[in-house]
């Protein structure tokens, strides 16, 4: 088991969450299937977890994308980014959910309507 998961993370250069789940599986399968207790703590080489940094527009990218819209498609890309929303969040909205008073947009389930 050591030396086919470290072989995972040094030759084929998988990614950490690819070998933990391989050795989830070789887990399960001795204790469950073929009921052999590992017993042993397995000291393999780990593979390295990647940082990846999100990738996001600056101000000025996302002002240009709004200024190449108009109407109600701007108002809801406007809406979806700036309230996070997804898009059948924003699709669903309807007049009655915006709360001008306490500055509030009410995004309901579809089970709300």
């Amino acid at each position: 088991m050591r030396r086919y998961l470290t072989h995972l993370a040094v030759e084929r250069n998988v990614a950490a969450a690819t070998q933990n789940q391989a050795l989830n599986a070789i887990l399960f399968l001795y204790r469950h299937v073929l009921d052999i207790d590992t017993g042993e703590e397995i000291n393999a080489v780990r593979a390295e977890k990647r940082r990846r940094l999100p990738v996001v527009l600056s101000k000025g990218e996302v002002d240009k994308v709004f200024s190449g819209m108009q109407g109600t498609m701007r108002l809801m890309a406007m809406l979806t980014y700036g309230c996070g929303l997804r898009l059948s969040e924003c699709l669903n909205l309807r007049i009655k959910d915006l709360d001008l008073e306490r500055d509030m947009l009410i995004v309901r389930s579809p089970l709300d309507r």
